[in-house]
């Protein structure tokens, strides 16, 4: 039990290094080739920022524990929205002032709605994946085209600002993307072996470790980036990073893990996470989008969203228990 305790929290520490790394270097690499600023933050930070969970569902999947990797991308989003966006509201108010972001919220809200519809029958099946991976390749088709425009996006003057300050020679931007990716997969390797021997141990459903534990250590970069973006007072950045991970979440992490493995699906799941993380997506697009203006999450709003997570998370736990 000690090993896996540790393996877990190994596992998360370097999660979190090797994708700040992985993001750095793929980021600067990007630069180095010219690539506009807008592309870089909707689509190189986009995949990089997601890519714990992508790799640790698509392991997890692959080995048998469809809990985790549905858990791991349910979790991740509720705790993007809920955990995230309301501690860093509640630090500073966040205005949302990018068109850009104005499309992503409507375009979240729907893909939510897709990937509960698909779930609908309790069960994720490889066409259900096909469809969501269809949907994510539409995305980034859409991505890079928004991308590839001569905007003045608030977005865009704040990813340049940002990869501006991180910036490497081309070899040593080559090499953190190569290193990032590899301890990444490794490290997600031992904390998926150290949640399932926890998991086994307490007798805990696979879904309860994918929705708390994983769900929160695969969403540190998330936390770290808008919690430093917010401080800099770059608001859409730290908007952006949430939304653009959970898009990736709903359709690429979902989609690929139902690819690798059919998953089959509790009806807790269905009415008690699916349901919640969608109550969060539409409340995210009622209170972000602005329909008389620019959008704001104030400070209440944020403080609101933070005791929703601590009484989901606090019912998870009680489940266990009971």
């Amino acid at each position: 039990m000690l090993v896996a305790i540790l393996a877990v929290i190994a596992g998360l520490a370097l999660l979190v290094w090797s994708a700040d790394r992985f993001v750095d270097g793929a980021a600067s690499t990007a630069r180095h080739f010219g690539m506009p600023s807008l592309l870089i933050g909707m689509v190189i930070v986009g995949f990089g920022t997601s890519a714990p969970e992508m790799v640790v569902s698509a392991l997890a999947a692959g080995q048998g524990n469809p809990g985790i990797a549905l858990g791991n991308a349910f979790g991740s989003n509720i705790t993007n929205i809920a955990l995230i966006l309301g501690l860093t509201a509640v630090i500073s108010p966040i205005a949302v002032h990018s068109k850009i972001l104005r499309k992503e919220m409507p375009l979240l809200m729907l893909m939510t709605i897709l990937v509960i519809g698909l779930l609908w029958d309790l069960d994720i099946s490889r066409w259900d994946a096909i469809i969501l991976l269809l949907g994510f390749a539409g995305f980034m088709g859409w991505s890079i085209w928004q991308g590839m425009q001569k905007k003045h996006d608030t977005l865009a003057k704040e990813v340049e600002l940002e990869v501006s300050q991180h910036t490497m020679p081309l070899k040593t931007a080559i090499f953190w993307l190569v290193v990032g990716l590899v301890i990444l997969v490794a490290s997600s390797r031992l904390l998926v072996w150290g949640a399932v021997e926890i998991a086994q141990a307490f007798g805990v459903s696979d879904i309860i470790i994918g929705l708390t534990i994983i769900a929160v250590g695969t969403s540190l970069p998330e936390l770290a980036s808008s919690i430093i973006a917010i401080r800099k007072n770059e608001h859409d950045l730290a908007l952006g990073n949430v939304i653009g991970s959970n898009l990736f979440n709903t359709l690429a992490v979902v989609g690929i893990a139902g690819a690798i493995h059919p998953l089959a699906v509790e009806p807790e799941v269905l009415w008690r996470d699916a349901m919640f993380m969608g109550i969060l997506t539409l409340s995210l697009f009622i209170v972000g989008y602005g329909f008389r203006g620019e959008g704001r999450i104030n400070r209440i709003e944020g403080a609101i969203l933070l005791a929703a997570y601590v009484g989901y998370t606090a019912y998870l736990i009680r489940s266990v228990f009971l």
